[in-house]
């Protein structure tokens, strides 16, 4: 064991207390990342609502058109009224 020397332990430097970094999050990275997600999820509702009338009275006016050719548009404000929806 004549190789092995012991080394002498350096005394470890701490900084203050105060000068450390801190790991919390801000609280307006929180209210920033609820408006954006609030924003991006009402626009999609939105969004699918939109789409869903759209090929809802396409599919009306689709069948409109096979049985009543001459009254088209009266047939789709019908259909859109008896369903729940306001007319246009």
């Amino acid at each position: 064991m004549a190789s092995l020397q012991s080394v002498l332990k350096e005394p470890e430097f701490r900084e203050a207390p105060e000068a450390a970094p801190t790991r919390t999050f801000p609280l307006w990275h929180w209210v920033v990342g609820a408006v954006l997600a609030v924003a991006v999820g009402s626009w999609l509702v939105w969004l699918s609502v939109f789409l869903q009338r759209m090929f809802i009275e396409e599919d009306v006016r689709a069948a409109c058109q096979r049985i009543m050719p001459d009254t088209v548009q009266r047939c789709v404000d019908t259909v859109v009224i008896q369903r729940g929806g306001a007319k246009r």
